[in-house]
């Protein structure tokens, strides 16, 4: 392909969690150079890069070095400032593209987004103040779920609201960040789909896995889900749906809610996904190989699942177990390198073949 990256260009990332810790062993293993951008001292991702920028996300001067230093870059977050984005752009593509960014970043925005795309969302409404707040819980009723617009994750930036919950409180947990009220969703199973798209316009996609939450945090994806084979076909058409309308070049992770009417999206997450984590051991390529294929111009690889896998999460005091997990016959650990270990922080996963 004329627009393909050749092995030893160098792949930028902006941030230095374990997905760009992961996407760089991916890129490394196709002869890719990799330069992370991160304001924290010593990400996990800088452990496997070649290069690493510690620098605000403001630094004018850090982010044109950065972007001037590498051939393409990619993000393993949602939320880098739009001024830094303006920045980097002027210098170097950004894959996957803004777009994808724009309707990510704002949780009103997304769910305006899917919906326009005449695609099933929970009910929603903006609230930025009590009054938009009790109106909104007028029309849609309880339980809900009251979130921030911006920079929520892992059930960070929500509260729940049940009948007896006073609007008032649930508003002011939230600090007066701009909002939004989702209705409660009746589901069967939580399901995501990771799918890929390359600078051609093709398209693929993994099996999706079935997911489970703890507090608000993933706690074990399994595939197969356990799906019917009409809504199999409909979450992957789903993704390419999404994938396409956002002209997309890498991974997606689109999650999704299996009700006994059809699917209804939650949210994307245009970005490797945690609940691909699975594919480093069920498939050829893994979903991290696949992005770095995708964003360097390269052909997509062969995403079919040779083996049933049920991808565990390590939280906190997990790591206890972690001798105790490397020795079982058919678990592959994949630890992230963080110093510290705190309650609710993602440490690892281990991924068993079953």
């Amino acid at each position: 392909m004329s627009d393909a990256l050749p092995p030893g260009s160098t792949i930028g990332i902006l941030g230095g969690g374990q997905l760009g810790r992961m996407l760089g062993l991916a890129a490394a293993r196709l002869g890719f150079h990799v330069h992370v951008y991160d304001p924290a001292e010593a990400p996990p991702a800088g452990e496997v890069a070649r290069h690493t920028t510690t620098a605000r996300w403001d630094d004018a001067a850090a982010l044109t070095a950065f972007a001037q230093g590498v051939d393409v870059i990619t993000y393993e977050f949602e939320n880098v400032p739009t001024d830094a984005l303006d920045i980097l752009e002027s210098h170097r593509p950004i894959r996957p593209g803004r777009e994808a960014l724009r309707v990510s970043q704002d949780r009103l925005t997304e769910k305006a987004w899917l919906a326009d795309l005449g695609l099933a969302v929970a009910p929603f409404a903006p609230v930025n103040d009590l009054d938009e707040l009790n109106a909104a819980l007028g029309r849609i009723g309880t339980p809900a779920i009251l979130k921030t617009r911006r920079f929520g994750y892992d059930g960070k930036g929500q509260v729940r609201l049940d009948a007896g919950t006073d609007p008032a409180a649930a508003l002011a947990a939230l600090d007066g960040a701009p909002a939004i009220l989702e209705g409660h969703v009746q589901f069967e199973r939580e399901i995501s789909v990771i799918g890929a798209r390359a600078l051609d316009g093709r398209v693929a996609c993994y099996d999706p896995g079935e997911n489970r939450h703890e507090g608000g945090i993933l706690r074990e994806t399994r595939v197969p889900a356990t799906l019917t084979n009409p809504r199999l076909t409909d979450a992957v058409l789903v993704a390419g749906k999404i994938l396409n309308a956002l002209d997309y070049a890498g991974v997606i992770g689109v999650e999704l809610f299996v009700t006994d009417t059809g699917l209804v999206v939650n949210e994307i997450a245009p970005r490797v996904h945690n609940s691909g984590h699975w594919t480093q051991a069920g498939c050829l390529i893994d979903q991290f190989e696949q992005h770095v294929r995708a964003i360097a111009g390269w052909p997509l690889g062969d995403g079919d699942r040779h083996s049933d896998v049920v991808m565990e999460n390590l939280i906190g005091d997990d790591m206890d177990r972690v001798t105790r997990i490397a020795a079982e016959p058919k678990a592959a650990l994949h630890l992230y390198g963080k110093a510290e270990t705190r309650p609710g922080r993602k440490m690892g996963h281990v991924n068993r073949r079953t």
